[in-house]
């Protein structure tokens, strides 16, 4: 017996081209869906924790996305801010990917930042 994918199917993996973001809610949260330099996918909350301002719209270089609003980058392994402003996380989700399908789980966060609340 296969296991479920963990998460909310959210897209196809080709859907993401190379060093883009694509912007999805789940449950009204927003999230980015982030394919970095090397075709890795992350998901990051979609909000820079500077400004409320969508990450996805930002630029994508190495493992980074820059917010293209004040300048922030955020490391997508980490959520980790790379540049002032920002001096907060965003999340960081699971993602489960099974063949072409991206699975993100926000109930799962990887990196300690405040979590999603769907209450």
């Amino acid at each position: 017996m296969t296991d479920q994918p963990k998460g909310e199917l959210v897209c196809k993996a080709d859907e993401i081209q190379l060093k883009q973001a694509l912007r999805i809610l789940i449950d009204d949260y927003p999230v980015a869906i982030v394919k970095d330099s090397m075709g890795e996918i992350h998901a990051i909350g979609d909000t820079c924790s500077h400004a409320d301002i969508s990450l996805s719209e930002g630029e994508v270089e190495g493992c980074a996305i820059e917010c293209w609003g004040h300048g922030s980058q955020f490391d997508l392994r980490s959520g980790q801010p790379l540049q002032l402003p920002a001096y907060d996380p965003v999340p960081v989700f699971a993602v489960d990917i099974r063949g072409d399908e991206v699975y993100v789980d926000v109930t799962t966060v990887l990196n300690g930042a405040e979590a999603p609340n769907f209450s």
